[in-house]
């Protein structure tokens, strides 16, 4: 099952791994102990990443495909924080420090926010966060771009 268009090698380490300890070490977090929620986790990214760079952050990857969770159960297994829920974000039942997507719809996530956690970080092209970020109730932090180019942004907020 192929869970990255991008290729093993260099890319793929600057692109999920180099990308999601960014972004990780960014999260404005006020306590060492947080829950994140990690929707749309897909291959694991930034949430398998975070929870090893921060073992002391419980990190939910939630992801609806059953394949692509039972692969992240199967990765995550050596992880004492890490949790995999097999759901839709519009079904998820409990509540989060932060709530982080990556490569998946925000608005999807940012319409979920204040049912799912008081927090939001996404990693989100520059022109995607232009074209929302007033469409949402939610106070957003100046953004910080990727390092490495290609109009990325790490953005974090928290609902209004």
């Amino acid at each position: 099952m192929n869970l990255t268009t991008i290729a093993p090698g260099r890319e793929m380490v600057m692109r999920h791994y180099r990308e999601s300890l960014f972004f990780a070490a960014h999260i404005p977090a006020v306590k060492e102990d947080i829950s994140v929620l990690d929707i749309g986790s897909g291959a694991g990214f930034p949430g398998i990443p975070m929870a090893i760079a921060k073992p002391k952050w419980q990190v939910t990857l939630v992801e609806s495909n059953q394949k692509k969770a039972v692969f992240l159960r199967e990765s995550a297994r050596e992880l004492a924080n890490v949790h995999v829920s097999r759901s839709r974000v519009e079904n998820i039942d409990f509540h989060a420090d932060w709530v982080v997507a990556r490569a998946v719809d925000p608005r999807e996530v940012l319409r979920n926010v204040p049912s799912l956690a008081p927090q939001v970080g996404l990693m989100i092209g520059e022109s995607d966060f232009s074209a929302l970020r007033s469409e949402f109730q939610i106070a957003w932090t100046e953004p910080i771009r990727l390092p490495w180019g290609d109009q990325k942004l790490c953005v974090y907020g928290r609902s209004t």
